[in-house]
């Protein structure tokens, strides 16, 4: 899906007027690793080990069987996901996304757009479901945008992520039907 956009208000009330996405080539990767890095250092959100170098992070983000997109607003990249199969073979037809926003475009819609996205991109590719393996309790937006969205927290692991500040905290599996 290319040419793809969106009038998002945000939720801070000061929206964007055009949230655009597209497939991400490798022309992005300068962008997209300013938003993963950040990310990925602080270590709350994502089981990444938090000194991954640049390479690698985009190679997690970008390649494989990840089909990475880039939400952009006024020609400034805001945000990045990706969307593959979760599983092979016989969980092949549930999706899995990954999603990261610019620092200076949360609370804009853009996380809200992206998903939108990827629910009519992985329609489109033929998934049925949409699933999210490991949520980190803590990362309320997220959760509430996701079940704002339909998906329902599905599974609880226990412990299962060790966040820098608190200590072990819970990881939700979240699923949809599409």
């Amino acid at each position: 899906m290319t040419g793809w956009k969106m009038r998002s208000t945000g939720q801070n009330g000061g929206g964007l007027a055009d949230v655009s996405l597209r497939a991400a080539t490798e022309d992005d990767h300068a962008a997209i690793w300013a938003m993963l890095e950040p990310v990925f250092r602080a270590g709350e959100t994502y089981a990444i080990d938090r000194d991954i170098p640049r390479e690698a992070a985009l190679a997690f983000w970008c390649g494989g069987t990840h089909r990475a997109f880039v939400a952009e607003g006024e020609g400034v990249a805001l945000g990045s996901y990706y969307l593959c199969p979760n599983q092979g073979g016989g969980g092949a037809h549930v999706a899995n996304c990954g999603f990261v926003t610019a620092q200076a475009a949360q609370g804009r819609g853009v996380a809200r757009a992206m998903l939108d996205h990827a629910i009519e991109t992985a329609r489109m590719l033929g998934y049925v479901a949409m699933q999210f393996n490991f949520v980190v309790e803590t990362n309320t937006r997220a959760i509430d945008l996701w079940q704002a969205q339909g998906f329902e927290i599905v599974g609880r692991l226990p412990g299962a992520f060790r966040h820098p500040e608190h200590g072990y905290v819970d990881a939700l599996v979240l699923y949809r039907w599409l």
